[in-house]
């Protein structure tokens, strides 16, 4: 019978590390393989993470544990988290942090995506960093409430939500050894509820410090520090350390585009003892029955159907006959035969993970499930006596196997908590993914790759871990550009690179060859649009544009039904065939109204891709395309009005123009003493100029200078901007009298003055006629913008690089869309959209990249600093320091007059952690919140006794603007009628320097 699979839960991504195991795949080729990852300490090492030497030297110390390798790393600065709340943050919730991200990624979803409804549902076992900091008896009631924030379970799921930006319910699950696996049941129904679009289930058992175990007589502790469970020699548990994640999404919402499955849900159940066994602690053979039961009859599924049983697994001698009599019981009153299942325990690989032990163990058996292997139980030799083998549903693998079982495959899933909370959860293999064919035109198109991370060392980082997968794995380039486009988050550090090949993009990678980088800031900053003039032109210059830039191909369409249908098929072939006559296209008729519909173009298409102008400005032609685009003109009389100026200027007299390396004014003594005949045409930059005139005029003007100035004759057979055009002028000027001018949009930086032109100026037409004529004021321009945006990017929208030249001599950051000529010029066009997105413009990589589906890639190379607070540190717990007592306000304002700046500085130091300050560092940035603020008005009031409304703290939320906000309290203090030494509270504006 076909089961209803409208209430199936995918798991979509997995992440975790484990003793030995730094993630998934690791810890899948040694469990296939049976290893043990428990290891055995050396006294010194115990002594050293503080453990007492009384406990060491005890007969019955067991110096096992599954330990995890650099758990106390953390990557706060991905998170926000200040130096001082990293430290203060139990190392399991900072793994769990890092495991939530990890696993995010691997469903290919960025991590604070706002769009999707993400849940979170997190367990942890008790802190003992947080016993080890109150045992030291050195925090003070305020440090005290923020390590409980940082350490207790009540926090941990807020805290991811938090930090990520998820919206969905948080939740902290805590029973104990099965918290993570009834974490999944309430994650599946808070799914299946609506509730949520997906669901993070992340734990973590890692004790502080990773030590050894004291066994007991009677205890569960193994006294030989080996977990076999089900094996003759069984004697206990060890313990081990670990964290891992799971996402879940309903399996209904799971497109093609996806990535497959690892495995699905396809029900659960939770239950829990009652007073019907032996003690609090001890097992019910009859507990676990009813839930395993309750779990099939959620599943819809018979037990002959399941081929495979990842166990709770704890190794006791009496513990392990229990779960195996309530398992087979449950299991063969279901249907399933004799020896069918094959039973797992991943206890006796890693150690008891603890409150991690179940979502493990679930992480396990969807490798079982997905790739069909079942793994041995590790060290397992013969079975426990008390087993009842005979008949019995189930049995223990010896050694790695196929799949032999039923099909689909189909696995169960226990996890028991002391206290009596059970949890049994059944999996099914994921569905067979759907092939999609490739695109006929995907062959041999450039992809723009595009990654970031929150430092540069990480960036480079996931860079080396990309390259190493292109050129392993050879996934498909369109997949891998989409999954970085929409399943990564955009951090601060990026990079982006261009390519046909993985190998091509994994060697410029290796060689930081052809790779864009840049930094983005908090907010966006501002572009501006720069459209050149004549001398950039080429044949099949517009090609490379349609090939990279989505929206290209329509937005040249409408520029082209905007002319005369015969000029409209010669452009469209200048432009786009590389073939066609480069002497046709240098005619000024032809060229001026091609760079016009390339430039304008490309501003519509990318204005389509995000990227919006704060002001434009253009070279010479491309000032009429600026004004064009600034709203001044429709598309229609722009392309009417370029058309009839390329025409006149093409009737005038031949000439030329050279470009000199110097300032206005040299030039302008260069042009006084020519004698006549040169005209100034351009002011490009500080130290650029332009003249023109005749050809035999600027050739001797030329041999006389060029000792002088640096000289460049420009490629172009028309001496514009001089003299020579005047015959051009009166068709110019009817020409412009017909152009329905109309306020402007946008500010734009007209040639003829250089200055901004307001938005909503109407502009006199006889502006165009006098900027045919006159000097290009374009040095002026780009100043005017670097005053009002001086953090600018300015983007070159043509088929050369010689504005970004101009714009980054006046100290903008330029880019040019158009690429050099090179061998594959796509790339550089895309390299260059993926430029602007280094340097954090929005940009829409959905549409420059899209087209693949989302597939695993290497995910965050997450490699922090060690954190461990001084008031974690080993401590005589017989004799604990005194803690310091809290500085009087009335003893703390003193007589002198204090340094407030370091006064402040100091403050922050102390609250975040931070030494490298500035006066423009931000609270906020570092990694302070609203809470520590309260903490640092207390400090400040305690220290000078001047009592600083938070609200004034808030705002004033850099270095320099509270170390001002203190001062200015001070001052107030000073002054008569304020008694010496009493509190202060001035509610007052906050000034601009302040903020």
């Amino acid at each position: 019978m076909t089961r209803d699979r409208s209430l199936d839960v995918a798991v979509t991504g997995l992440a975790g590390r484990f003793p030995g195991c730094p993630g998934i795949g690791h810890l899948w080729q040694a469990v296939k393989a049976g290893r043990v990852l428990t290891r055995r300490y050396e006294r010194a090492e115990l002594l050293a993470a503080g453990v007492p030497r009384e406990l060491v030297d005890d007969p019955g110390y067991v110096p096992v544990h599954g330990h995890l390798d650099d758990a106390d790393c953390f990557e706060n600065t991905l998170f926000r988290v200040s130096p001082r709340e990293a430290e203060l943050t139990d190392p399991q919730h900072r793994l769990m942090l890092e495991a939530a991200w990890e696993a995010l990624e691997d469903a290919c979803l960025a991590p604070t995506d706002v769009r999707v409804t993400t849940a979170v549902f997190a367990s942890a076992s008790g802190s003992g960093y947080l016993r080890r900091m109150v045992a030291g008896g050195s925090l003070d009631p305020l440090t005290l409430e923020d390590v409980i924030h940082g350490n207790e379970p009540d926090f941990m799921a807020g805290a991811i939500s938090y930090r990520l930006g998820l919206t969905g319910p948080a939740l902290a699950v805590q029973t104990a050894c099965s918290s993570s696996l009834v974490a999944v049941h309430l994650a599946a129904r808070s799914l299946l509820h609506g509730e949520c679009d997906q669901a993070l289930v992340v734990a973590a058992g890692v004790p502080f410090p990773q030590a050894g175990q004291l066994h007991v007589p009677g205890g569960i502790h193994s006294p030989a520090g080996r977990c076999r469970p089900f094996d003759e020699h069984a004697d206990g548990v060890v313990a081990g350390s670990g964290v891992a994640c799971v996402v879940l999404r309903r399996l209904a919402d799971v497109t093609a585009d996806d990535p497959p499955p690892y495995g699905v849900i396809l029900g659960s159940a939770v239950s829990n003892d009652g007073n019907a066994k032996a003690g609090f602690y001890a097992p019910s053979a009859t507990g676990q029955e009813a839930v395993i039961r309750s779990a099939l009859l959620a599943a819809g599924i018979r037990g002959d159907s399941v081929g495979y049983l990842e166990t709770h697994g704890t190794g006791t001698r009496v513990g392990d006959p229990i779960e195996w009599s309530a398992a087979g019981d449950a299991y063969a009153a279901a249907g399933a035969g004799p020896a069918q299942i094959a039973v797992g325990a991943l206890k006796a690989n890693t150690g008891h993970l603890d409150n991690a032990a179940g979502l493990s163990s679930l992480i396990k058996a969807l490798l079982v499930v997905r790739d069909g292997v079942i793994p041995p139980v590790a060290g397992f030799g013969h079975p426990n006596p008390l087993l009842e083998v005979q008949g019995s549903p189930l049995r223990i693998p010896r050694h790695a196997e196929s799949w032999a079982g039923p099909h689909p495959r189909r696995a169960g899933v226990s996890s028991f908590g002391i206290g009596g909370t059970n949890a049994h959860v059944l999996l099914e293999q994921p569905p067979v993914a759907t092939d999609r064919p490739a695109r006929a035109e995907d062959a041999g198109r450039p992809r723009l790759l595009v990654l970031s991370a929150a430092d540069p060392e990480a960036l480079a980082r996931t860079a080396q871990r990309l390259g190493r997968h292109l050129e392993e794995q050879e996934p498909a380039l369109a997949d891998v550009s989409t999954t970085l486009a929409v399943g990564r988050a955009a951090l601060p550090e990026r990079l982006a690179v261009a390519g046909r090949t993985g190998a091509e993009i994994a060697e410029r990678l290796r060689r930081g060859r052809e790779v864009a980088h840049g930094s983005a800031g908090t907010t966006p900053p501002p572009v501006v649009f720069a459209l050149p003039g004549q001398g950039s032109q080429r044949p099949g210059m517009a090609a490379r544009f349609a090939r990279a830039i989505p929206g290209f191909d329509a937005a040249l369409d409408d520029c082209l039904d905007a002319v005369p249908p015969d000029l409209a098929e010669r452009l469209r072939r200048a432009l786009l065939d590389p073939r066609f006559p480069a002497d046709e296209l240098a005619r000024t008729e032809l060229t001026q109204p091609a760079l016009f519909a390339l430039g304008h173009a490309a501003a519509v298409a990318l204005r389509g891709v995000g990227i919006r102008p704060v002001a434009v400005l253009g070279h010479s032609l491309g000032d009429i395309t600026a004004a064009c685009l600034a709203g001044a003109m429709s598309l229609e009389d722009a392309a009417r009005f370029v058309i009839a100026r390329g025409r006149a200027m093409q009737q005038c007299g031949p000439g030329a123009m050279l470009a000199l390396g110097c300032d206005e004014t040299q030039a302008r003594e260069l042009v006084a003493d020519s004698g006549g005949g040169i005209d100034l045409a351009a002011v490009n930059s500080p130290g650029s100029c332009v003249v023109a005139g005749p050809i035999d005029v600027v050739t001797a003007f030329e041999a006389r200078v060029r000792d002088r100035v640096r000289t460049d004759r420009l490629r172009v057979a028309r001496a514009f901007h001089s003299g020579l055009i005047e015959p051009a002028v009166p068709g110019i000027a009817e020409a412009a009298e017909r152009l329905g001018l109309r306020p402007t949009m946008v500010p734009w930086a007209a040639n003829v003055t250089g200055d901004l032109v307001a938005p909503g100026t109407r502009i006199d037409p006889r502006t165009f006629v006098d900027q045919a004529r006159g000097t290009v004021r374009f040095a002026a321009g780009l100043e005017a913008v670097a005053r009002a945006w001086p953090h600018a990017v300015v983007v070159e929208l043509g088929p050369g690089r010689t504005l970004t030249a101009f714009a980054a001599a006046a100290g903008l950051t330029a880019v040019p869309l158009g690429p050099a000529v090179t061998a594959h010029p796509d790339d550089e066009v895309l390299t260059a959209l993926g430029a602007l997105w280094a340097h954090g413009v929005p940009l829409d990589l959905a549409a420059v990249c899209g087209g693949g589906r989302r597939v695993r890639l290497p995910g965050y190379p997450f490699a922090g600093p060690r954190w461990l607070a001084s008031e974690a540190r080993p401590v005589d717990v017989h004799h604990p320091p005194a803690a310091p007592p809290l500085p009087d306000a009335e003893d703390a304002a003193g007589t002198t007059a204090p340094d407030t700046a370091a006064l402040t500085a100091g403050l922050w130091r102390d609250l975040l952690g931070h030494d490298d300050l500035a006066a423009d560092s931000d609270f906020f940035a570092l990694g302070g919140d609203s809470l520590l603020v309260t903490h640092l008005a207390r400090r400040l009031r305690a220290e000078v006794g001047v009592r600083v409304p938070v609200r004034d703290l808030l705002l004033a939320r850099t270095l320099g603007g509270q170390t001002e906000l203190v001062r200015e309290l001070l001052e107030t203090k000073a002054q008569p009628g304020h008694p010496a030494g009493n509190a202060v509270d001035v509610r007052r504006p906050v000034t601009t320097a302040a903020r």
